[in-house]
C-alpha cells in the first residue's frame, strides 16, 4: 500500500508548489501633496479575495499612516485609492505584508512633494463681483514659459480651463475669467513638472440673477468643438447616469470638480472601464476614440460621506444628457465593490483537496 501512497505525497507537494500565489503592485514614484495616490496590483489569487495594503511614512523608521483592504476583481487585478491631503512631503513606503509570494512586488516608495509655495499670487484673495474673476502672480521658475490653470466655480462646475496662459521673462502671468456668481472659487495651477497646488479665491458682492439650469435636459453643441454639459445630484448609494451622443474622432469626457468621483463608463465598443485618478481638486478626464455610437458613463463620489451635484463636460459630442434609467451594463453598486462573499476556490486549492482525500482512502484499505 505505501507504494502508492509516496506517489500521490509527492503530487501533493508538487501541487504546493505549482499553486504558490503571487502579488504585484505599482505607484507612482512621486507624487504632489493633495492628489490621489492611486495603487494598482494584479495576483495570482482568486476573485473577491481581500488583499490589505499599508501606506507608511518613511523616516528613520516606516510609521503607519493609512491601511486599506482591496478586492481581487474579475481580471486578477486590485486598486486601492489613498487621499493625500493631510499629509506632509516627503518619502512614503506602501506595501503588502508578505505572505510567502515568493518573487512577488509587494513594496513600493513614493515621493509625495508639495509646491504650493511656488504659487506667488498678485490678485487679491478677496475680490468684488465685476463679472469676471482676476488672476494674476508669478510661477517660481516658469520664466518665459508658461502654467496651465483651471478654475471650478462655487457649485463645482469648470468655468475656465485647463488652459495654458503664457508666462514673461520673470515668470509673471495674468487672465481674467468670466464668472456669474458670488462665492469661492478654486485655481488649480500645473506646470511641465506636474501638479504644483490650488488656491482658493472669494468673491462676494451682488450677482446678477439666473434663471436656474433644467438637470437632465441635453445641450446640442452648435459646432462639434464646443464643450456641452448635463448636470444632477449623484451619491455613493445613488449614482448619476449619463448618455453621451458621439460623433467620430477624439471625445473628451471630464466631470466637474470639489468632490473625489469616480467614473465608470462603456464605450462605444462595450468595454466597461472605471477612472478615478484626480481626487477632489481637479476633474476626472476620459479621452476616447469614438466612432458614431453612445457612449455610457456612471459617476458617483469616492468617499460613502460625498454627495453632491455632478457636471459631466462632454467635447466634440453631438449631445449629453441625464439618463432617465441605468444603462445596460452597468450594476446597481461601484465596480470595485466586490466582497470576500465572492470569492472563488483556485484549482490549486481543489488539486490539493482531492488528493488529500485519496491518500485519506488509500491509508484505509486493509
Amino acid at each position: 500500500m505505501n507504494k502508492f501512497v509516496l506517489p500521490v505525497l509527492g503530487l501533493l507537494f508538487l501541487s504546493g508548489i505549482v499553486s504558490a500565489y503571487q502579488i504585484d503592485i505599482s505607484a507612482p514614484a512621486t507624487l504632489a501633496v493633495g492628489k490621489p495616490l492611486v495603487v494598482t496590483g494584479i495576483t495570482t489569487f482568486g476573485i473577491g479575495t481581500p488583499i490589505d495594503v499599508v501606506l507608511y511614512y518613511q523616516l528613520t523608521t516606516a510609521t503607519p499612516i493609512q491601511r486599506q483592504i482591496a478586492y481581487v476583481q474579475s481580471d486578477r487585478t486590485f486598486h486601492v485609492i489613498f487621499d493625500t491631503t493631510s499629509l506632509r512631503k516627503g518619502t512614503y513606503k506602501i506595501e503588502v505584508p508578505a505572505n510567502g509570494q515568493g518573487d512577488s512586488v509587494t513594496m513600493r516608495l513614493v515621493e509625495l512633494v508639495d509646491r504650493a509655495d511656488e504659487i506667488q499670487l498678485s490678485s487679491h484673495l478677496n475680490q468684488q463681483y465685476n463679472g469676471k474673476l482676476s488672476i494674476a502672480g508669478t510661477m517660481v521658475g516658469s520664466q518665459n514659459s508658461g502654467v496651465q490653470i483651471e478654475v471650478a466655480a462655487p457649485d463645482g462646475s469648470r468655468v475656465f480651463g485647463p488652459q495654458y496662459i503664457s508666462t514673461n521673462f520673470q515668470g509673471h502671468f495674468s487672465v481674467d475669467v468670466p464668472i456669474t456668481q458670488t462665492g469661492i472659487y478654486d485655481v488649480s495651477f500645473t506646470d511641465t513638472k506636474g501638479f504644483v497646488g490650488t488656491v482658493s479665491i472669494s468673491v462676494t458682492g451682488e450677482a446678477p440673477v439666473t434663471s436656474p439650469a433644467v438637470t437632465g435636459v441635453p445641450v446640442t453643441a452648435t459646432t462639434q468643438n464646443d464643450v456641452i454639459s448635463a448636470h444632477t445630484k449623484a451619491s455613493r448609494d445613488t449614482p448619476a447616469y449619463f448618455e453621451v451622443k458621439a460623433g467620430s474622432g477624439t471625445v473628451n469626457l471630464y466631470t466637474s470638480s470639489k468632490i473625489d468621483w469616480v467614473v465608470e463608463y462603456i464605450d462605444d465598443r462595450g468595454n466597461l472601464t472605471a477612472v478615478n485618478e484626480n481626487g477632489a481638486l481637479n476633474p476626472e478626464v476620459i479621452i476616447i476614440q469614438a466612432r458614431g455610437k453612445p457612449i455610457s458613463v456612471k459617476v458617483y463620489p469616492y468617499k460613502y460621506s460625498d454627495s453632491g451635484e455632478v457636471f459631466l463636460y462632454a467635447e466634440n459630442a453631438q449631445s449629453v444628457r441625464v439618463s432617465p434609467t441605468i444603462p445596460a451594463g452597468f450594476g446597481a453598486g461601484p465596480l470595485s465593490s466586490a466582497t470576500p462573499a465572492e470569492t472563488q476556490q483556485s484549482p490549486g486549492i481543489v488539486i490539493t483537496g482531492v488528493l488529500a482525500l485519496v491518500i485519506l482512502m488509500l491509508l484505509r484499505r486493509p
